[in-house]
């Protein structure tokens, strides 16, 4: 600390007169006997001087200056150099929250470029009160807390030349600013070795904030090599230092690195918090492998940790993208229960859930929900709702949504308008969907590929391929390149007009340009020669599509059969799903586990597609075949297999065999999908297994967990009971289109096996 300097305060007690003496001293009284705001009758007499003699009047009295601060902060008379004052007081007595909000005041309201005022200020304040150099390391963290990073580093640098000492929290603080503004995390290296070359050596804190900088840069070996760093130079992690690599690994989609991580804490000594699982569990759910969550929330509720919103909306959303909306439901439900009010987040998640189901109602419930419960809808919401009706051409209604939207503040963003492009093209309505586009332009909006491309699919669909190579041409022109999907629409639409050498010329040009066709793009050009009846040269692109790596889908096959039937080749039909299988026309890098692996709630693809090929043409035999050779190659089914092939059997007629498949899906921990549920309800019922039927309806009601599905489960029970059946079905397939049924996943009663 500098040496005391008695002209500096003698110059200061001299500006205090004694008319400014005697004021402070009234002032003092009237504070000790009343509340501060019997002040106001002196407001018009008090002084900067008078302010700042009161101030060392009291500065040994915590509950005066506190009086005190609260009534001068709203008077002009209480000046930056009274402010600085009164810092050194506040600091002294550790009042750091209520010393932390006035220099922010200070920073905000005080013209002062460079910070060297507010300095000077304290610096000429800073004897007559007994401060400590604590005092600049408040004022620096205040600065820096509000991104004023250069202000606070000249504090530390004017601190420093006139012989104050700031702390490793000064710096420590600019650090924090320099990361959480994005700054090049080379500008924090460089302020830490100025930090270091001063003799103040770094904290655990300094570490954990380099570490996520260089983790935000996506530079997760650098914050590993820190890691190292700060355990050779004696500074011990702790569980934030952990948390940023696990959440860094997770990001990176490291996840297994970040099992071990967590693992490695306990080595240590020590113990993950609720932080760390959460991580975890995110970054499971973000590469789809929401079984093993599980585990982990067994292990993190074994250490005595309770799941808070973070975990349920994570779970909530993972469930959601995977497609399982029943679990997303129930767990909705058990958020509710468990006292957690559900937030915007968590209904966005099921909001954008049941719109991806096509089930609107159930989405407009949790929209109005969200109104009761006093949460306000964000753009994102919206533009889900927006999206859900637009998808199912229900434009009003999408219109409806815009407007709630608009009003409540938010604008529409080129994702929204997008949304409602892609209904007018939906329902054929491509000049509308035009007009929209040139909306977008006029509010200050650039439409991107997507919305150029929605519009030539429209035009595609329509058969109007002379406007939808117009709208290329005219994307080309405003710099935005045709992707995939792009070409995709137009071959598709070439192919469907019988243009199949203009089709495939697109496609070269396509490859040329170094896009890489999808399935789409395959799939429309084999349905093309396939309508040409050269069914050679499909199959040839059939096996080019797979040797690239391309999973052909239920489309793809259906398309292949269909051509072969047609030109009544119907064995060569059968025979090449067979091959395809049997003969190894799919490569052998691509395995069963990778085919299952593909396989969503949403679109069947690979196996799954060969199975329903099957179902689709009766060829139950060839399925089971399919069945049988999975689990002899050691690969098990999933709920996706399981679901296809009991439809089948069920459509089929083979009900004992359908229900022997239910019984090994259900011991396999796997709920049915409702479709399956209800399919074999029915069989069962026709065929006239009760004690089969029974076992499958208690199973069912038992999977049926949500609150709102009690209703229905009492009137399925009686109408069961006294043998009414169609009211049953009428029941369950309610029951299905409100999301109350099963979807698929894993099954709650797995363990009593049936």
């Amino acid at each position: 600390m500098p040496p005391l300097n008695p002209q500096i305060y003698r110059s200061f007690s001299s500006l205090a007169s004694a008319a400014d003496a005697q004021l402070a001293g009234k002032a003092v009284t009237i504070l000790k006997n009343h509340p501060f705001r019997h002040l106001d009758s002196l407001s018009s007499q008090f002084t900067p001087e008078a302010a700042s003699c009161l101030l060392l009047k009291t500065q040994n009295d915590k509950k005066l200056t506190l009086k005190f601060l609260n009534w001068a902060k709203r008077h002009p008379f209480f000046t930056p150099h009274c402010q600085c004052l009164t810092l050194h007081i506040l600091t002294k007595f550790k009042l750091y929250k209520s010393a932390q909000t006035l220099t922010q005041d200070l920073a905000v309201t005080t013209s002062d470029d460079t910070g060297s005022f507010i300095f000077q200020c304290l610096k000429e304040t800073y004897h007559l009160c007994n401060s400590s150099s604590s005092v600049f390391d408040l004022v620096v963290k205040s600065y820096a807390h509000l991104n004023l990073v250069d202000k606070a580093s000249n504090i530390v640098y004017l601190a420093k030349f006139h012989g104050f000492m700031p702390g490793v929290l000064s710096y420590n603080a600019i650090l924090d600013a320099l990361v959480r503004c994005r700054k090049p995390v080379r500008l924090a290296v460089e302020h830490c070795k100025e930090m270091i070359k001063g003799g103040v050596a770094p904290n655990v804190f300094t570490y954990n904030i380099l570490i996520r900088g260089f983790c935000v840069e996506g530079n997760l070996e650098m914050g590993l090599l820190l890691f190292g760093e700060m355990e050779r130079n004696g500074c011990l992690p702790n569980v934030v230092t952990y948390n940023t690599l696990l959440d860094a690994y997770c990001k990176s989609k490291k996840i297994d690195d970040a099992y071990n991580l967590l693992r490695s804490m306990a080595l240590k000594g020590l113990e993950p918090n609720l932080i760390s699982y959460n991580v975890i569990v995110n970054g499971l759910c973000r590469e789809g492998r929401l079984r093993e969550t599980c585990e982990v929330l067994v292990e993190m509720c074994g250490k005595g940790f309770v799941p808070d919103k973070v975990t349920y909306n994570t779970l909530i959303n993972g469930h959601c993208r995977e497609g399982n909306f029943h679990q997303a439901l129930v767990l909705h439900e058990e958020m509710v229960k468990n006292g957690l009010s559900p937030n915007v987040v968590t209904y966005t998640s099921l909001i954008n859930s049941m719109c991806r189901a096509r089930n609107m109602n159930r989405a407009m419930e949790f929209f109005n929900q969200m109104h009761v419960r006093k949460l306000l809808p964000n753009e994102r919401t919206y533009t889900t709702l927006i999206d859900g009706f637009s998808q199912q051409g229900l434009l009003n209604e999408a219109f409806h949504v815009l407007n709630e939207m608009t009003n409540n503040g938010f604008l529409p963003s080129v994702v929204t308008y997008n949304a409602l492009i892609n209904g007018y093209c939906i329902l054929g309505r491509v000049e509308e969907a035009l007009r929209l586009l040139k909306e977008m332009v006029e509010n200050g909006l650039a439409p991107d590929i997507v919305s150029y491309s929605t519009i030539i699919s429209g035009f595609c669909k329509n058969r109007d391929l002379e406007r939808a190579f117009q709208m290329k041409q005219e994307m080309a022109e405003k710099g935005i390149s045709p992707d995939t999907i792009t070409y995709s629409s137009l071959i598709n639409g070439l192919s469907e007009l019988g243009r199949l050498r203009e089709a495939c010329d697109l496609f070269q040009e396509m490859v040329d340009l170094g896009l890489r066709p999808d399935e789409f793009s395959y799939t429309s050009l084999i349905n093309g020669y396939c309508r040409e009846g050269d069914i050679n040269e499909a199959l040839d692109l059939h096996n080019e599509m797979v040797q690239k790596g391309f999973l052909p889908d239920v489309v793809t096959y259906s398309v292949l059969i269909n051509g072969l039937n047609k030109l009544a080749r119907t064995r060569e039909a059968k025979r090449l799903l067979l091959k395809l299988f049997y003969e190894g026309s799919v490569p052998n890098d691509v395995t069963y586990n990778t085919l299952i692996e593909n396989c969503s709630n949403i679109e069947f693809k690979s196996m799954v597609g060969l199975l329903k090929g099957f179902c689709m043409k009766g060829l139950m035999n060839e399925a089971d075949q399919v069945l049988e050779s999975m689990l002899h190659k050691n690969n098990k089914p999933d709920e996706s297999v399981y679901n296809v092939i009991i439809h089948g059997h069920c459509r089929g007629g083979d009900v004992r065999k359908a229900y022997d498949l239910y019984r090994e899906m259900v011991n396999s921990g796997f709920i049915p999908h409702t479709v399956t549920v209800i399919a074999l309800v029915r069989a069962l019922f026709m065929d006239g297994k009760n004690d089969e039927l029974n076992q499958v309806i208690k199973n069912t009601l038992r999977s049926s967990r949500l609150t709102d599905a009690e209703l229905a489960k009492v009137l399925v029970e009686i109408n069961h009971k006294e043998g009414n059946m169609d009211a049953v079905f009428n029941v369950l397939i309610e029951m299905a289109k409100d999301g109350l049924l099963p979807n698929g996943g894993s099954t709650t009663y797995a363990g009593n096996k049936i």
